[in-house]
């Protein structure tokens, strides 16, 4: 009876401990969670709605291109009551990724965490206005890590974060946030009827792609033509090859006739650099592959079952 009662007092400070971390990370973000309203162009897409975030102090919003495609008019609902315009900056459909901008007083910009840090059981809030349910918090996990996902564009998302936080339509846009209230990623998708599987713009990514809207309103990009997840390296090619990475990129597909095809790329290579840049992950290489490298030969490392092989690619310019 005492081992009983003592399990059962440990098991209530568990979950007081968790309940605590979800009401302190809510009250945290809540202020920087945003419900956007739009009106559309086309009949079909008249209105229509999801959520965002308070990115900056200054009024820039991050939100999910979905959620503003073809608007005409945008106003955005603050927590405190207050409805304000918000025009678009900037929009990249291949990320699913759009910054808006809002001219008000006292804002509350969220604070960002590291995707490269992740790890896959980590306590996962999100918070966004399902179905304009204001507000709405869920909790879960970080189900799993270097997941890919199609936007509508057809281009495929990497690194994505998959998480069982409940998400519904009207969360699309709102803040997938850690135990310590930093964001992590921008939810984007959910499986539909399947329960638990969701999926988030690893953060590392987002802002890199906003910081480029913000200053370029567009972002122009070369490509190689590739599907890939970050992977571990075994510690033997580590040590064999001398490599300077512990981490590097799966390729799971090759576009027929993109670059990578044209350079001799296959499915199961291993990428760990390219033009003496060592790549560990997706985001080092999307980072890389700016519009300054559209059709410049460039040299890109791989791994083909034991073998170290450099090859010879041109990537092409993606312009959106």
């Amino acid at each position: 009876m005492i081992n009983a009662a003592r399990k059962s007092e440990q098991d209530r400070a568990l979950l007081d401990e968790y309940s605590r971390t979800v009401t302190a990370v809510a009250e945290q973000v809540s202020p920087a969670v945003v419900k956007i309203d739009v009106e559309g162009g086309a009949p079909e897409q008249a209105t229509g709605s999801g959520s965002g975030f308070v990115a900056t102090p200054d009024g820039f919003l991050l939100t999910n291109s979905h959620v503003v495609a073809g608007a005409k008019r945008i106003s955005v609902s603050l927590l405190d009551g207050r409805v304000v315009p918000a025009h678009l900056v900037g929009d990249d459909p291949d990320s699913d990724l759009a910054v808006l901008r809002i001219h008000a007083p006292d804002l509350q910009a969220v604070s960002f965490g590291d995707s490269a840090d992740l790890q896959v059981g980590q306590i996962a809030i999100a918070i966004g206005n399902p179905y304009g349910l204001n507000c709405t918090v869920t909790a879960g996990v970080v189900s799993a890590l270097g997941r890919s996902l199609r936007t509508k564009t057809g281009r495929l998302i990497d690194d994505v974060v998959q998480t069982d936080a409940a998400l519904n339509p009207g969360n699309s846009g709102g803040p997938l946030c850690d135990a310590l209230g930093r964001v992590i990623g921008v939810n984007t998708a959910m499986i539909l009827p399947a329960q638990g599987i969701c999926f988030a713009i690893a953060v590392n990514w987002a802002v890199f792609v906003m910081s480029k809207l913000i200053h370029d309103g567009r972002i122009q990009r070369s490509y190689l033509g590739i599907a890939g997840q970050n992977v571990p390296l075994h510690r033997r090619l580590v040590r064999f090859h001398q490599l300077p990475v512990e981490t590097a990129i799966f390729v799971v597909s090759v576009e027929a006739g993109s670059p990578a095809a044209l350079a001799g790329v296959r499915d199961g290579d291993i990428i760990v650099g390219y033009d003496d840049k060592a790549i560990a992950s997706i985001d080092d290489l999307h980072r890389l592959l700016t519009d300054e490298r559209a059709d410049t030969a460039g040299q890109l490392t791989i791994i083909r079952r034991t073998e170290k092989l450099n090859l010879s690619v041109r990537p092409a310019l993606r312009t959106h």
